[in-house]
């Protein structure tokens, strides 16, 4: 039998086990912040020194979703921040990795969608020695004049200040893009755990009601109704705003005719009869106040003046504005604004509502009659050009098939860009519910395609229809990879006419060499998809285009659709000619 002197103190001590306190390290605490704060999936591409945060954000339960180009998820981040109302998180790598993930967070922050680019970068003291340290760059100096806010996280200690900081500037006030640096030497940093877990901060109200004046919005009520021929106008920031009951009963309660830009089509339905959109022109040119809710006057406005809007010249304004803006430096920048309205989309439109008593008087119905006999006349002129059965396809035959779908799947998500794919498509296929439009917005850029179609997938679970022009497709196509990986219920419908606007330029020095808006002919951009293990179709008539589209969105399984169009059935630069400085001179 042993005794206490056969076990000493010493002895017992030493082979009791030692209570090492739980550690935690900087990869974990990115996560747990991100986690903390309701993020629940990253877009990006792994890589030095990212590669084990996407294991572990995936280990964690983050939903992952790996990309072929940091460009492309970089667009879905910033896709999902508009469709959600949280920001999109892209995930890159250093320099090259962070550059191309860079032209999506210009764009968010161009479009105001909320996203966030975090990338891993080079550790300070050798890139502020220019010491040459793997991919160095100094990338919160490259980042900051193309976003709403940098920021850079140097200690473990720092990372919840960090994210939260980044969620609250990507979603206060005006959304938009922020960067965040993360240095190498930050992820494999420790602390006590319990006191890393107490670091981390839960944003509470990031994008807090900002009320307007009650005298702003009195005056905004009597600009209205001082109109004889009023129109109200949509933006996309009316839809990012989801106040989509309060925008109807504001449009219906007043009776006044509106126009939606193109991704908020579906706020109301298209169809609807106060619905202006089929004679645009003429609205626009005619209407004597005009109110703006999460619109700009900018380029795809004809920046509020000129003949589109009814003016003489390009410089004199012919109508009163009454503008809706969560910016108050967005006001009078381009033309004067009669009525400024500052605040959220949802409070200015309540208390617009709250306002409007039952004296209202309704727009004139010579006003309203004028914009409807319009319309009548230019739908009519549609629906033939819709009708058409012409083999090869043009434009309005192929739409005319989409057209019909979503009018039976209104749930569905339309992507779309191009020129004359764009142009086309928003004028042809009606809308029915709001966020169910996505296409290259303020900046007009292409390659937006494939990063917002996964987006929309991914964060509605909703069949994905992508319309693109066959130039436009170029730009991200290889994401169809990443489609199939994730087996994603998007259908990308290919416009091909060979080439850019058209298929038909000639090398003018009979060289053998094409010309430089020309691609291979009859390309069977179908394979591609058939390549990772989707289903890849040839529709060359409305008849096929209608039944492989129909049986992509039943089954939702990866299709691409190669819809062959008549090469000559485009336009140069599609509608935006103006823009084309050649195109333009030879025009005049």
């Amino acid at each position: 039998m042993s005794s206490v002197l056969d076990n000493p103190p010493a002895a017992r001590e030493s082979a009791a086990p030692k209570t090492v306190p739980a550690q935690t390290d900087g990869f974990h605490l990115v996560i747990d912040a991100l986690k903390l704060n309701g993020i629940d999936t990253i877009f990006g591409l792994p890589g030095i020194p990212i590669t084990d945060l996407t294991r572990l954000a995936q280990a964690e339960g983050l939903r992952v979703i790996s990309f072929r180009h940091e460009q492309h998820a970089g667009n879905a981040a910033a896709a999902a921040g508009f469709l959600t109302q949280k920001p999109g998180i892209c995930l890159t790598v250093s320099a090259p990795g962070f550059l191309n993930g860079l032209t999506a967070l210009a764009n968010a922050t161009t479009n105001c969608f909320p996203m966030i680019l975090i990338s891993g970068s080079s550790e300070r003291e050798i890139v502020d020695l220019q010491q040459g340290d793997y991919e160095e760059m100094d990338q919160l100096a490259i980042a900051k004049p193309l976003c709403k806010a940098a920021f850079r996280v140097l200690h473990a200690q720092d990372i919840g200040v960090g994210i939260a900081r980044a969620i609250r500037s990507a979603l206060s006030g005006r959304p938009g893009g922020v960067y965040l640096d993360l240095p190498a030497k930050l992820f494999s940093q420790t602390m006590d755990a319990v006191a890393g877990r107490d670091s981390l901060i839960k944003v509470i109200d990031p994008a807090p009601r900002q009320i307007p004046a009650p005298d702003t919005v009195q005056r905004a009520l009597q600009v209205l109704e001082s109109a004889r021929r009023p129109l109200i106008l949509l933006g996309k920031g009316a839809a990012y705003a989801q106040a989509d009951d309060e925008i109807r009963a504001l449009v219906e309660k007043t009776g006044i005719p509106y126009l939606p830009m193109s991704m908020a089509k579906g706020l109301l339905p298209d169809t609807h009869e106060q619905s202006a959109s089929a004679a645009r022109s003429y609205a626009l040119a005619e209407a004597d106040v005009v109110m703006l809710v999460g619109a700009r006057l900018n380029w795809l406005l004809s920046h509020g003046k000129g003949k589109t809007w009814g003016g003489p010249d390009p410089v004199k304004v012919a109508k009163k504005f009454i503008q809706i803006d969560i910016s108050p430096t967005e006001i009078d920048s381009n033309v004067p604004i009669a009525a400024p309205l500052i605040g959220d989309i949802g409070s200015c439109v309540s208390a617009l509502l709250a306002g409007i008593g039952d004296h209202w008087r309704k727009p004139p119905a010579e006003w309203t009659g004028a914009i409807a006999d319009r319309k009548d006349k230019n739908l009519s002129k549609m629906a033939a050009m819709l009708r058409q059965d012409a083999v090869p396809m043009n434009f309005h035959g192929a739409l005319g098939v989409i057209r019909d779908l979503v009018k039976e799947r209104p749930d569905a998500i339309i992507v779309n860009e191009g020129a004359n794919t764009l142009d086309f498509g928003r004028s042809i296929v009606d809308m029915y519910q709001p966020r169910k439009r996505l296409d290259c917005g303020t900046w007009g850029i292409m390659g937006i395609g494939m990063g917002f179609a996964v987006a929309a997938a991914v964060t509605t679970g909703k069949p994905v229809i992508a319309i693109e022009g066959d130039s436009a497709f170029g730009f991200s196509g290889m994401e169809v990879e990443t489609i199939c990986r994730y087996d994603l219920p998007v259908c990308v419908v290919v416009f091909n006419n060979n080439g850019v606007y058209k298929g038909t330029d000639v090398n003018p020095t009979g060289h053998a060499d094409p010309a430089p808006t020309v691609f291979v002919k009859n390309s069977r951009y179908e394979l591609l998809m058939e390549a990772f293990g989707g289903k890849g179709v040839v529709a060359r008539t409305p008849a096929e285009l209608k039944s492989a589209l129909q049986e992509a969105v039943a089954t939702g399984r990866p299709t691409l659709i190669n819809a062959v169009i008549d090469e000559t059935a485009g336009t140069e630069s599609g509608r935006i000619t103006s823009l084309n400085p050649a195109k333009a001179a030879i025009n005049k």
